[in-house]
């Protein structure tokens, strides 16, 4: 399972900048695609957790240069996508303070219901 995941993972995001790469504007994405993504991760999340300690997040990131860079990697991405929902979802009223500690500290797994909400309330308006 440790090894047929991530390629499988790689393999859905080339589709998906694929998606992005080709498809026309505007480019309209559900606001239930992030939740079910968003759930998935988490229960991921929540079972290394439990099975593997809180701890071994860092453990991974500090063992070698790999694991920095994938750090490194981790905060980048996580930064540049709140930079760029931040404006949407401050119009659409959304408590930016809120989200982005929640997002600081958990990075995907507030990152994808923030952007959830975000689509659901542009939607509605």
């Amino acid at each position: 399972m440790l090894t047929i995941l991530p390629p499988i993972a790689y393999g859905l995001a080339v589709l998906f900048v694929g998606w992005v790469v080709t498809a026309k504007p505007p480019l309209r994405l559900s606001w239930l695609v992030p939740v079910v993504l968003g759930a998935a991760f988490l229960a991921v999340s929540l079972q290394v957790v439990l099975t593997e300690g809180v701890m071994q997040f860092w453990v991974n990131h500090v063992a070698n240069l790999a694991g920095n860079q994938v750090w490194f990697d981790l905060l980048l991405a996580v930064c540049i996508a709140f930079f760029l929902i931040a404006p949407r979802a401050r119009a659409a009223g959304m408590n930016l303070p809120v989200w982005g500690l929640a997002v600081i500290t958990t990075a995907s797994v507030a990152l994808l219901p923030m952007l959830a909400r975000l689509l659901w309330l542009e939607r509605r308006s």
